[in-house]
């Protein structure tokens, strides 16, 4: 338990995103919480770089709407205070934060808190020795650093645990990942794809790495690491979910990448519903059709929808025709229906 959000044991895969503004300022923290959690985020993480901000994450902490994990690197003794301040979980690399010894406090102070530990291993931060290994790949140093943790950890008789082995490359992090569902079945994992890039590098390389875990049942809490407004991470991570339809949260729009049959101002149509589809939480899926070759027909499992032709289009609701409205009546018309169901 992550505050009160199950992780793993068969528990639906949850949503998590990273705070990105000062730490030592408690407004601006929980207005970003609050903004995630308004968009569907489950879980946030929150940076402690200095023992000055100890002070601002219990405040955080006893206020966010959402669980907040501590995202400690280099010192235990922050990691520690965290746990006694409120943290919902730890998020650890024992590989920078002094080594296995210096990990036996943290994990003394999470059992006596009651929270999990994340182990976090990243292919940039691998221990000096299992990193000069020329025996093993990449992914194979990630999945036996992270299941050597695991296993010291287990060793002390602490067993909340969640694993994550992050590499920045696709398939590096998806054959780690491959490698630690098999050797460590018991640990929740989290599957991110680190250090992804901006907003469209970003989705594509997490969509194709998460993609593959996620479909062969891998990964029980994911991000999707954006260097972008946090918020379009969880936007990320809630789409992804619903086109592998594993979780649904929100509208799902179905629309025709064009062609010259179009005569209406498709892209403009399709953004303007997706603007206006923010707001609305039904799991529904809306079809914006550019043709009547991709109309009724085509997306006929849409629960909503609109097939277009000249300056116009006909509203249709599971293939059946509802109405015809001009071009400037469009999105007014598929909100109206929208909000009949």
């Amino acid at each position: 338990m992550v505050g009160v959000v199950p992780l793993g044991g068969g528990a639906p895969c949850v949503v998590q995103s990273m705070l990105c503004v000062a730490p030592d300022d408690v407004a601006a923290n929980l207005a970003q919480a609050q903004a995630l959690a308004d968009a569907g985020c489950e879980v946030v993480r929150m940076a402690i770089p200095r023992k000055e901000c100890l002070d601002a994450f219990e405040a955080v902490c006893k206020q966010s709407p959402l669980p907040v994990v501590a995202d400690i690197h280099f010192s235990a003794d922050i990691a520690i205070e965290a746990a006694r301040r409120g943290a919902a979980k730890l998020r650890i690399n024992p590989g920078n934060i002094g080594g296995l010894e210096a990990t036996n406090p943290v994990i003394d102070a999470a059992g006596v808190a009651g929270i999990p530990i994340r182990i976090g291993v990243n292919a940039g931060s691998l221990d000096d020795a299992l990193a000069a290994r020329e025996d093993l790949t990449l992914p194979e140093k990630l999945a036996e650093s992270a299941a050597g943790y695991v296993d010291y950890f287990e060793g002390r008789g602490f067993t909340d645990l969640v694993v994550s082995a992050k590499a920045s490359d696709v398939t590096t992090t998806v054959e780690a990942y491959r490698l630690l569902a098999k050797r460590i079945p018991q640990v929740p994992l989290h599957i991110g794809i680190t250090e992804a890039g901006t907003l469209f590098q970003g989705l594509v390389k997490s969509a194709s790495g998460l993609g593959i875990l996620l479909e062969e049942g891998i990964g029980d809490t994911l991000r999707i690491s954006l260097t972008d407004d946090p918020v379009q991470e969880i936007r990320a991570c809630w789409t992804l979910l619903s086109a592998l339809d594993l979780r649904r949260r929100g509208p799902e729009i179905i629309s025709c990448p064009t062609c010259g049959r179009c005569q209406v101002d498709l892209i403009g149509l399709a953004k303007q519903v997706e603007d206006r589809l923010q707001t609305v939480a039904k799991p529904i899926k809306v079809a914006v059709m550019g043709c009547v070759v991709n109309g009724p027909g085509e997306a006929k499992h849409a629960d909503i929808g609109v097939a277009c032709g000249q300056e116009s289009g006909v509203i249709f609701a599971h293939g059946e025709t509802l109405r015809k409205v001009t071009e400037a009546e469009i999105v007014d018309a598929l909100m109206d229906e929208i909000t009949k169901l």
